[in-house]
């Protein structure tokens, strides 16, 4: 099949090229991100559908998720499960990603490296475990998995969809007071990165709503919580520090912007293992001698 790239992804030229694509089976290449899957929203979008306070804005695009849907039960018939899958081949635990098709620029060093692959031998006993998940985690310790989501959602293809995928709790009482349990429970955590301005306003979700259209949403199909007093909102916001100080760590703000979130638990798609979405943006530079 031939595809001519979109006209405003960074991969195109000054002359448009016709390029030739392969549609595989499995887990999407780059190429045919670009060719068959373009994003259905750009990075504004996707940080308003962020900050909306409903974190089920956030799509896969339609065609790719039948290509999960047809994936996922071979997986399953090997696995067992898609948690087994993940727990007992894709998260190796403490080890950069090599196996995802769609690299890091953060990792894209380590896939040139001869690095063993083996099961992550989830149910042998870790030492010195924590609490729950800390900002100052290091990013090769074997209670997490920081991988590239080889199913991403629909976004620009410059967006780096990362899972941080945790084997201690995300969601913690120390973290969340009970004045906001039920909040968090529902709506889950979010938080934004490297950018001086705020984050688009909740209020201009509407304007954003039509590259949902497909999907169907609207405004009163939302779930979502009343915005709460300042002092709701700040321990809501403290709940997710955590989070926000490893995001910081890992994307570098002078170099990166990221958008972050937890799913709550009615929105987990693998309910028996803590995880955390972050989107990142590669800054532009322009360099003054």
């Amino acid at each position: 099949m031939t595809i001519e790239p979109p006209l405003d992804t960074p991969d195109n030229v000054s002359h448009q090229k016709i390029i030739q694509v392969s549609l595989r089976t499995g887990p999407p290449t780059r190429e045919e991100l670009l060719a068959y899957y373009p994003a259905k929203f750009t990075w504004h979008q996707l940080k308003t559908f962020v900050n909306s306070g409903d974190l089920g804005l956030l799509k896969r695009d339609k065609a790719l998720q039948e290509r999960y849907d047809a994936w996922s039960p071979e997986i399953v018939k090997e696995y067992g499960s898609i948690e087994n899958y993940l727990i007992n081949h894709r998260l190796q635990w403490g080890k950069p990603d090599t196996l995802s098709l769609l690299p890091s620029a953060l990792d894209s060093d380590t896939r040139l490296k001869d690095v063993s692959i083996s099961p992550s031998k989830s149910n042998q006993p870790l030492p010195d475990k924590p609490e729950y998940f800390k900002a100052d985690i290091p990013f090769d310790s074997k209670f997490i998995s920081i991988i590239q989501n080889s199913w991403p959602y629909s976004v620009p293809i410059e967006i780096e969809h990362t899972l941080i995928w945790s084997r201690v709790p995300i969601f913690h009482p120390d973290l969340i007071p009970p004045e906001v349990d039920t909040r968090v429970q529902q709506d889950g955590l979010c938080g934004f990165t490297g950018n001086d301005e705020l984050p688009p306003s909740p209020s201009t979700l509407p304007e954003c709503l039509p590259a949902l259209a497909e999907w169907g949403i609207t405004m009163d199909k939302l779930v979502r919580s009343p915005r709460g007093s300042p002092e709701i909102e700040e321990m809501v916001r403290n709940a997710g520090r955590e989070i926000d100080g490893f995001v910081k760590r890992r994307w570098v703000e002078r170099e990166w912007e990221t958008a972050w979130f937890v799913n709550p638990p009615r929105l987990q798609s693998v309910p028996g293992l803590a995880h955390i979405h972050v989107f990142a943006k590669k800054k532009e530079y322009v360099l003054i001698d």
